[in-house]
């Protein structure tokens, strides 16, 4: 499964000792849910690649960010999975349907994460299991009216000798996901590189460190060329201070 930017939560519960583990195995297809504000559900694959039975749960959640760029996440009723708790035989696998209850009345996109949870407590653990682990997958959930489109612009602020950040603002009125963010010199020669980065939701600025190995970074004019989940790069000429 094409992992994106698919969050996978490891939670580990029932007791403080160590000693053998276990925990479920499954996945959730698509892993990034897009939906236009005249769909009033989409369907949802979830299979069970374990030999035990599963039971999980999904919790939908407003997703925002803070100003420095934090996810900041509130439960909401705006929407459903039907049915909310799963149960799954092994090697199984179950359609699901996310339903909008309220309608989409904006030009911006709006932003969701539903997060679904393996519940271990729901079946009785192995013997000699002291730790049983759950699992979880955060993923999020765009509804976007026609017209939506990121706006991104980006420079780059001293860090320290060899690193520099990387400052992206999202303008636009749709997230923005750069992937990876590559420095070079006025001539086009490689300075440094991140390979990951993230989400930038409308109206949020976010900063990532890009560090060159073995050696400073000079000042001087450079170039940003920025990776998005799309596949298209932008690039942005830069200034690096002394």
């Amino acid at each position: 499964m094409k992992q994106l930017n698919l969050a996978i939560l490891i939670i580990a519960i029932a007791s403080a000792y160590c000693g053998s583990s276990f925990a479920g195995t499954f996945s959730v297809t698509p892993v990034r849910i897009y939906m236009s504000p005249k769909d009033r559900a989409v369907a949802i694959t979830i299979t069970n690649d374990g030999d035990e039975e599963l039971v999980m749960q999904a919790d939908l959640y407003d997703w925002k960010q803070k100003p420095d760029g934090q996810d900041d996440l509130k439960l909401t009723e705006d929407m459903f999975l039907s049915p909310p708790i799963i149960k799954m035989a092994p090697k199984s696998r179950q359609v699901v349907r996310l339903a909008r209850l309220i309608p989409v009345q904006s030009a911006n996109q709006i932003t969701y994460r539903m997060i679904v949870r393996e519940i271990p407590e729901a079946k009785a653990p192995k013997e000699g299991v002291q730790v049983q682990l759950a699992l979880a997958f955060s993923m999020p959930v765009f509804i976007t009216p026609p017209g939506a489109k990121p706006k991104l612009g980006c420079t780059v602020e001293r860090k320290a000798a060899n690193s520099v950040n990387a400052v992206c603002e999202n303008t636009g009125n749709a997230y923005s996901h750069p992937v990876a963010l590559l420095l070079n010199n006025a001539t086009g020669e490689k300075i440094a590189d991140n390979p990951t980065a993230g989400y930038i939701l409308p109206g949020i600025k976010r900063s990532f460190s890009i560090k060159r190995e073995g050696g400073a970074i000079s000042a001087g004019a450079a170039k940003l060329a920025v990776t998005l989940d799309d596949g298209t790069t932008e690039t942005f000429a830069v200034t690096i201070s002394e």
